[in-house]
């Protein structure tokens, strides 16, 4: 009986060694997530023009290898000629001047969780007051794991 109980035990002890050793893998995020602006339908692209008093739907696809986290949209004047452009081609840029009434949009969209793609249709107005001139379209794009990209549009509203 001794042996029996000395066996069971032994069993028992090596496998909760052997359980303790086993690890779950958890796959680490080491990718950046994509904002692809490539579609026919996509809007905007580098050097659109928006219009004063006009809605338009902001389109692209958005993706990443294991999840998204969130998206948002910062629309600002460039009246200075700063750069965020992530584009390699320019725009033709209007004098620099001093904003009056620049357009300044900030606005975080939702994305569901667990998707690993994503195709975002909003809707964003251009308010008819606003300076017309040359603006910054930024899209911030993060994953559920933190890595962030940005698409840096040069457009013009007038």
């Amino acid at each position: 009986m001794n042996k029996l109980k000395i066996t069971c035990l032994s069993v028992l002890l090596l496998l909760g060694i052997a359980s303790g050793c086993k690890k779950d893998k958890e796959e680490v995020d080491t990718i950046y997530p994509t904002i692809s602006i490539e579609a026919s339908n996509a809007f905007p692209k580098q050097c659109s023009i928006l219009k004063r008093g006009e809605k338009f739907v902001f389109r692209a696809d958005l993706s990443d290898n294991i999840a998204l986290g969130s998206v948002s949209v910062d629309i600002h004047h460039n009246f200075d000629h700063h750069s965020h452009s992530t584009e390699v081609l320019g725009c033709n840029m209007d004098a620099k001047k001093t904003p009056v009434n620049p357009l300044l949009y900030i606005k975080d969209f939702p994305i569901s969780s667990g998707q690993k793609s994503y195709q975002i249709a909003q809707e964003i107005e251009v308010p008819a007051n606003v300076d017309p001139g040359d603006y910054h379209f930024l899209i911030r794009l993060t994953d559920q794991s933190g890595w962030q990209t940005i698409k840096g549009l040069s457009i013009k509203i007038q």
